[in-house]
């Protein structure tokens, strides 16, 4: 044999034994290189929260922007142009590209990184199997799950995924997410040319996307005409299609970036995800997936709370600008619940999540005179009648020595537990506590019978019914509904139905409807409520037009005023409005009051935002009565506490009522409303003691008392 033939049969040799080695060796990772778990963020999909009605969309919940379709529902013009685009040798090739991989080969012998080479199926191998590390390794393992996955998987299951998976850009996953991101449309609607762009965009979105750099225009340009050509070539586009398209690119309208905690939405949106956890839904559901939540919000009530919440807000701010007042601005909060089943339908907790998530309406302060309401329910328990007698004056109730007084010290002389309600006489009200056996344990009682948890201030002495007890308004709002509802209490909610992807449903809210208050007692309390509207502080609310309860309320410490109150219902509807002032809501609300005031009331700017707001939300729905209460005969007489002469209770002293001063509580609360008892602490100053003026010059009265060393407290009407 001839040098060279020796020479040849030894190259050939060799070049078989590398074959059969390098075979042999790729046969061995083949079978034992395992499918890995895929990564679990590109299996996600996008959450939807919605308003009450079930198909207007309130905001989205996701770790990436997804809404996966399936095959059918992706338009041909899409898969076509993605194929186009990406890998035209789709249809027929076995998962991998082999010119792809020596182009990677040459890559590596040259010392250069390993890049290219990947067919639509590696891609999807990288996205949801792999790290985007560029080794041969990694490589390797791509090139060999690409072929185990081409066994397992029709062409139509792998392009559908693939579509499903890519990052399109502008924080959109998948063809449905991007069709809405760069259209805004479904991409059930997406022209050729739409299709093509998006085709287009996914191999570099940061360098082919005009909206990151105006300079990238050219590119995505020449990449559409390149990814058109491919489709005509591969006869999914006519020659007319091809011209018609080629011609002019389709404009790239300006969509709105979804807004998701922005604005006043965004307290609803994080109360709707608090309350998804507190029901068992994982943090992994909630945010990926792909559920369908129903809340309980109606879209015109909440535009109602956020206009009269804002409105009022900028006139009290205007108000105490005028009067040279740099302090914080005053935050109002609004929480209206559907009183048959405990739906809140509204909420306004700020004007902005993202640049303040405090929520006003689920943070405790002290309630003033509005907590009378669950004194009212205690006392009517006890025996008495609304025609009860009780101290009007300043009396200084049995074994104390600290007096109560009305606000200003007004004196009204004996006074029916009605008149008591309409005009917030403080000394009756602590008069009748006092008279009942365990009467502060009682008023406790009620309140969370009614639905009010115990937060900050809830010692158990007889002036808590005067309000320094602290309730957030959420709370407040579904305890006088418990009143509206015939005395039978339900968990404030926000979720009313939950399915999956597939439109089964996992959750659905069930109404309790549990009677913790006697009917009747709940009719006598809301009869005595309707006075405060109809003849006392709460006269606004009539401006209503149909029956409404309700009660004014002001609070706070010393001589600052920390909170302002105003909590009525109608037969259907029950709103809490509660006004603080100051970054953490410690401030002193009195420079934010009306012109012409004495100070800030209940009766003034919270019951103008109840109203502007409930003229929106009880639209369209029927004008109801509430029941008829059943008069019963007192099963015990009240006898009214001697009143203080005025010589021991100077005309001139301020009313105070004595209590334990505390200062807001600092942190932010931003925890889903619940009517169940819960620890919601505050520690904040206390609403002070503060009247409340309605028509035809009606005062509400406060309370007050000498301090105690702890600093004085005082709550008003």
């Amino acid at each position: 044999m001839a040098l060279w033939q020796k020479i040849l049969t030894i190259l050939v040799a060799g070049v078989l034994a590398v074959v059969l080695v390098g075979g042999v060796a790729f046969a061995g990772l083949y079978t034992t290189t395992k499918v890995p778990d895929p990564n679990a963020d590109f299996q996600t999909n996008t959450t939807y929260l919605y308003y009450d009605d079930g198909s207007t969309q309130m905001s989205d919940l996701a770790v990436q922007n997804r809404t996966s379709l399936p095959y059918d529902q992706i338009p041909k013009a899409m898969k076509d142009a993605q194929v186009a685009a990406e890998d035209r040798s789709f249809w027929t090739n076995p998962g991998i590209s082999p010119l792809g991989m020596v182009r990677a080969m040459v890559a590596i012998a040259s010392g250069k990184d390993v890049q290219g080479g990947s067919t639509i199926t590696q891609q999807y191998i990288k996205l949801m199997y792999l790290t985007p590390q560029k080794t041969i390794s990694r490589k390797l393992k791509e090139v060999i799950l690409a072929l185990k996955l081409s066994n397992r998987l029709s062409k139509e299951d792998i392009l559908r995924n693939y579509l499903n998976t890519v990052y399109f850009g502008r924080g959109a996953y998948g063809v449905q997410a991007a069709s809405q991101a760069w259209f805004g449309i479904d991409a059930k609607d997406l022209s050729v040319g739409q299709a093509a762009i998006l085709a287009s965009v996914v191999q570099n979105p940061s360098i082919l996307d005009p909206k990151v750099d105006p300079d990238n225009m050219g590119r995505l340009q020449a990449r559409y005409k390149y990814v058109l050509s491919g489709m005509l070539d591969a006869q999914s586009i006519t020659q007319a299609q091809y011209d018609q398209f080629s011609a002019k690119m389709p404009d790239l309208p300006t969509v709105k970036a979804n807004p998701r905690y922005q604005g006043p939405k965004g307290f609803l949106v994080n109360t709707a995800e608090q309350e998804l956890a507190s029901l068992g839904f994982t943090d992994a559901q909630i945010n990926g997936g792909g559920l369908r939540v129903t809340t309980t919000f109606d879209q015109k009530a909440q535009a109602a709370a956020e206009k009269a919440a804002q409105a009022n807000e900028g006139q009290a701010n205007a108000a105490a600008k005028s009067r040279g007042t740099s302090a914080g601005a005053a935050h109002a909060a609004i929480a209206s619940v559907d009183t048959s089943n405990g739906e809140l339908i509204a909420l306004y907790g700020g004007d902005d999540f993202v640049k303040n998530s405090r929520n006003w309406a689920s943070t405790a302060r002290m309630t003033g005179s509005t907590f009378k309401a669950f004194g009212l329910v205690a006392g009517l328990r006890d025996g008495f009648t609304l025609d009860s007698t009780f101290q009007g004056n300043t009396f200084t109730p049995k074994g104390e020595n600290e007096t109560v007084r009305n606000e200003f010290n007004q004196q009204y002389g004996p006074v029916s537990l009605r008149t008591a309600t309409a005009q917030s006489i403080n000394t009756a009200f602590v008069d009748m506590v006092s008279q009942m056996d365990h009467g502060p344990q009682k008023v406790i009682q009620a309140a969370n019978d009614a639905g009010a948890p115990k937060a900050g201030a809830w010692d158990a002495y007889n002036r808590i019914v005067l309000g320094f007890a602290e309730v957030n308004p959420v709370n407040m709002a579904n305890s006088y509904a418990t009143f509206a509802n015939s005395g039978k209490q339900n968990q404030v909610h926000v979720i009313r139905e939950v399915k999956d992807k597939d439109g089964n449903v996992l959750y659905k809210a069930a109404s309790a409807n549990k009677q913790t208050i006697d009917q009747n007692v709940a009719a006598l309390t809301t009869s005595a409520l309707q006075s405060v509207v109809n003849e006392g502080t709460g006269a606004t609310a009539a401006n209503l037009g149909r029956p409404v309860a309700g009660k004014t309320g002001t609070a706070g410490v010393g001589n600052q005023i920390a909170a302002a109150w105003f909590v009525a219902y109608t037969k259907q509807i029950s709103t809490a409005v509660m006004y603080v002032a100051g970054d953490d809501g410690s401030g002193d609300l009195d420079p934010y009051r009306q012109p012409g005031t004495q100070t800030f009331f209940g009766a003034g700017f919270p019951a103008l935002t109840w109203l502007q707001y409930m003229q929106v939300a009880t639209q369209g729905q029927d004008v109801q009565n509430f029941d008829t209460p059943t008069n019963t005969a007192p099963k015990r007489t009240a006898t009214p506490a001697p009143q203080v002469t005025q010589s021991q209770a100077p005309a001139t002293q301020a009313p105070t009522t004595q209590a334990p001063s505390r200062a807001p509580s600092q942190a932010a609360s931003t925890q889903p409303p619940s009517s169940a008892p819960s620890n919601q602490s505050s520690k904040q100053p206390q609403p002070s003691a503060s009247t409340s003026t309605g028509t035809g010059g009606s005062t509400g009265t406060g309370t007050s008392g000498t301090g105690n060393g702890k600093g004085q407290t005082t709550t008003g009407g």
